[in-house]
């Protein structure tokens, strides 16, 4: 029998009393795919970190085509060609495609920088794989999809054999999640063996020939994708049946929320172009879109983080001026930012800190901070939103995405908000906290909450509207009833294709 390129064997690893790898053994073949499925916070992304020598494992060893790699050493992990293309990308936007795949394959002391050889390698690589990129191409003028086809490159640049990719699809678009997988597939019939991290069950069953489930930091199962199906899947990563919550008939009371021609520009670009819609109390309204076209800009409006160009925004039907955050805040508007580290939390600070952080006001007597009132506040938070892997005194970097999301939901939701702008609310979640997720907004939404909903999920947001609008190019389509909707005609309205073009930028 073959010796596997990759050998994981005993794999332990704590952060403090949390067992975040316990005992952790796998194999990986030659030419296969294995995926790595679990809740957040299972131990899957700290099993590829230490992989890769970013952590050190308290016991264990990693062996690759049956040499041991030395711990925490990421240089000696690529010497024997493995890869990792991480969640957020380490990638420098100011630099070209050619000169990030470059940096740190060059020592201090070189006379002359390889640019030419560096070039045709690079190129031929991208030309084998089917990975087209232009490599005087400024990164930060990149989309996301290109970006990631850039980390995959330098992977591939430093001769990587084992490549790991840690939830590779959770900021591309349906068609850029195709064409991703579809190069892996070449690259694994081309010799490669592949790890990716992922909660998405489709994308797993479609791509990998093994699949691993971790839960509670242990390997729960093994199976190959031909012998087992979703349903198992979510099982065996949650320990229990899971059950997403449907959407129930209601009827919307009286307008919460209304835009009227809202524009923004920024520099010379148009993010928003004369855009309307209402939304009421106990009513969800889905905006559905591909990323770029203007939704970051509408959420951040509506956060109290962006100021409108031009346009009229109702609250209750009385217009505002351009609100900051506090004014926001204090309107009862509740936030789920799109991006939970940069936006939602600071993953230095504790977690009762950051749930407290919107609020300081109702926790502070005489300008000092009331610890143990917020202390008890984030153990209510925890509890009722079933937030694991900390205690409120716990930085809140060390939680996992999910019960990071968890943890600002809770936040959001503890005292019913008004209105609650939830921005891609599920991205990046495994099958029980997306459950968990839905659940608590559909509960918003009975009491009576009026929900705008900003997803590129088209699952997602026919599962929780009751009304859907699409914007493309800083535009926004006519609404249509969720009951009337599909994935084939909200996905012909993400690409444009609307009644007529007077519908454009107006609700109905």
């Amino acid at each position: 029998m073959n010796t596997p390129v990759l050998t994981i064997e005993g794999v332990s690893k704590r952060f403090g009393s949390t067992v975040a790898n316990d005992n952790i053994s796998l194999t990986l073949a030659k030419g296969e795919i294995v995926a790595l499925l679990g809740e957040n916070g299972a131990g899957k992304t700290t099993l590829m970190s230490i992989l890769f020598g970013h952590y050190v494992p308290d016991t264990g060893r990693i062996l690759v085509d049956g040499a041991e790699l030395p711990r925490g050493k990421p240089r000696a992990a690529i010497r024997a060609g493995v890869g990792m293309v991480h969640q957020h990308f380490s990638l420098a936007p100011n630099l070209t495609v050619l000169e990030n795949v470059m940096t740190g394959t060059e020592t201090l002391w070189s006379l002359r920088s390889q640019t030419g050889a560096a070039r045709r390698k690079l190129m031929a690589i991208a030309e084998r794989f089917g990975l087209k990129v232009d490599p005087d191409a400024r990164l930060g003028d990149l989309s996301v999809g290109e970006q990631q086809r850039v980390e995959i490159l330098k992977a591939l640049y430093n001769d990587a054999r084992i490549l790991i990719l840690d939830e590779p699809t959770a900021v591309l678009t349906q068609i850029e999640t195709e064409r991703l997988f579809a190069t892996l597939r070449e690259m694994a019939t081309q010799g490669l063996s592949l790890i990716f991290i992922s909660h998405k069950l489709d994308e797993v069953m479609a791509t990998a020939d093994r699949i691993v489930v971790l839960r509670g930091g242990k390997v729960e199962a093994e199976r190959r994708a031909t012998e087992t199906n979703k349903a198992e899947l979510a099982e065996l990563m949650v320990g229990h049946r899971v059950t997403r919550p449907t959407r129930e008939a209601s009827t919307p009371g009286d307008i919460a929320l209304e835009a009227r021609d809202i524009t923004v520009k920024i520099g010379d670009v148009e993010r928003l172009k004369k855009i309307s819609f209402h939304l009421r109390a106990g009513e969800i309204l889905g905006i559905i879109g591909v990323s770029g076209n203007g939704q970051a800009a509408l959420g951040q409006i509506l956060s109290g983080t962006l100021a409108r160009t031009s346009g009229e925004l109702l609250l209750f039907g009385e217009p505002i001026d351009n609100p900051d955050v506090a004014e926001i805040i204090g309107a009862g508007i509740g936030r789920i930012p799109e991006d939970r580290n940069r936006d939602g939390a600071i993953g230095e600070m504790a977690i009762w800190e950051n749930a407290v952080l919107e609020r300081l006001p109702s926790f502070s007597k005489h300008g000092l901070v009331d610890r143990r009132a917020g202390m008890a506040f984030a153990q209510e938070i925890i509890d009722t939103f079933d937030v694991r892997g900390g205690s409120p005194a716990s930085r809140t970097r060390l939680l996992s995405g999910g019960n990071m999301q968890k943890l600002i939901l809770g936040r959001n939701l503890y005292e019913r908000p008004r209105i609650l702008v939830a921005a891609q609310p599920a991205r990046g979640l495994d099958e029980g906290a997306v459950a968990a997720v839905h659940g608590r907004i559909l509960e918003a939404r009975r009491q009576g909450t009026a929900v705008l909903l900003i997803s590129e999920d088209l699952d997602e947001v026919i599962a929780l509207a009751d009304r859907i609008q699409a914007i493309v190019g800083g535009k926004l389509s006519a609404p249509i009833d969720a009951d009337e909707a599909d994935a084939r005609s909200l996905g012909l309205m993400m690409a444009g294709e609307w009644k007529s073009e007077s519908e454009a930028g107006h609700a109905v």
